[in-house]
Formats: C-alpha cells, structure tokens, sequence
C-alpha cells in the first residue's frame, strides 16, 4: 500500500529535528526504506492525477503557503511551445505576497523525474528550498521557479488543472476564487489535459 507519512515523522525521523527535505530518510515506510523528499506544489501539480503521471510515488503531506512570493504565469524566455498551449505558473518574490499550494512527500527515485517535467536540465525551471508555513509550523521543501521569465496568458485547460487541484486540496476559498479569476489564453485544442483523462 502506499505510504502517506504524518506530520510527526519528519520531526521524529530527520537527524536533530532539522526538517531536511532532501536528504531525510524515513525508517517506517510500508515496504522499505527508500528516502524520500517534500515538495511544493504551486501550479498543475496541485493536482494529483497529473502530479502522479510522472511521479507516481507522491503521496500527499499537508497543504501550506509560501510567503512573500506571489504566483505568475508565464513563459521561459522566448519559449512559448508548451504541452500546455499557454503560460505555466511560477513563483517571484513579493514582499507581503503569499502562494497557496501542497506539500507532496515523493521518493528520491522520482526526484530526477521531477527536475525533468520541470526543464532543469534545459534551464527552464531552477530548483530552490524553501520555507512553507502549515498548520503545524514551517517546512522546508523543494520547489521551483522559472528562469528569464516572461509573462503570458495560460490555457483554459492548465488553469483547469490547477484549480482542480486546488479544490481538491481544499486550499482556501479565497485563493479559489483568485484561482478561478485569471485570465486564459483561449485555447481549444488538444493538450496535456487530454492525457490525464481526468473523469
């Protein structure tokens, strides 16, 4: 079965209490003890579906904000092709600013997937930790932000995603409503949405 830690166990696992995300190591998984990291979800890996079509050992954490930044759509460079037909979302410093989104615990096995949807090899996306507040205190994760950003539009269908995502995490209805309210680029054809067969 798959392994859903609680919010004890990086406390209680983690060398000095010291919430590493990238190098703890969990002793009580169901199957072994393979490591596994946090990650900060902010755009269509809010949702799960899509998170897991690529990275099928993420398992959900805690939902959490990060402050002082704000969410963006846009491009990388002058890259305007996409899966997505459209902007994807991103993350820019923002005093007073604050991102809504989900803390995934996911196996190191899958961290070279993750930097691969995400472009690092290719300079699209730079990894980063950060500090996200949750109902229980600060978590350190790994997250992302885009390189050379330029500001776009995103598709109906990425906004979609993120929203779903979102509604299923039950971030809070004003940030929904946020969510629900930014402007798409009008795309109808096909896309990655048509891959994950969300029901």
């Amino acid at each position: 079965s798959t392994y859903r830690c609680t919010k004890y166990t990086i406390v209680n696992e983690c060398p000095r209490g010291v919430w590493q995300a990238l190098t703890c190591t969990f002793s009580n998984m169901s199957s072994d003890s393979e490591g596994r990291f946090l990650y900060f979800a902010f755009g269509s890996n809010l949702l799960k579906q899509r998170l897991q079509f690529e990275n099928p050992s993420a398992s959900l954490y805690i939902t959490g904000r990060l402050k002082d930044y704000e969410l963006k759509f846009g491009f990388w460079a002058n890259n305007v092709k996409s899966r997505w037909h459209g902007a994807v979302a991103t993350i820019e410093y923002c005093p007073g600013a604050e991102v809504w989104g989900v803390i995934w615990t996911m196996s190191n096995q899958h961290l070279s997937t993750l930097d691969e949807q995400e472009g690092v090899s290719r300079g699209m996306y730079s990894p980063l930790e950060v500090s996200v507040e949750t109902e229980h205190g600060p978590v350190l994760c790994r997250t992302y932000k885009m390189n050379n950003f330029r500001p776009g539009l995103p598709s109906p269908q990425y906004k979609k995603v993120v929203c779903l995502g979102a509604e299923e995490n039950g971030l809070p209805a004003e940030y929904l409503k946020k969510l629900n309210d930014i402007e798409t680029n009008g795309y109808n054809g096909p896309s990655l949405l048509d891959e994950l067969k969300l029901v």
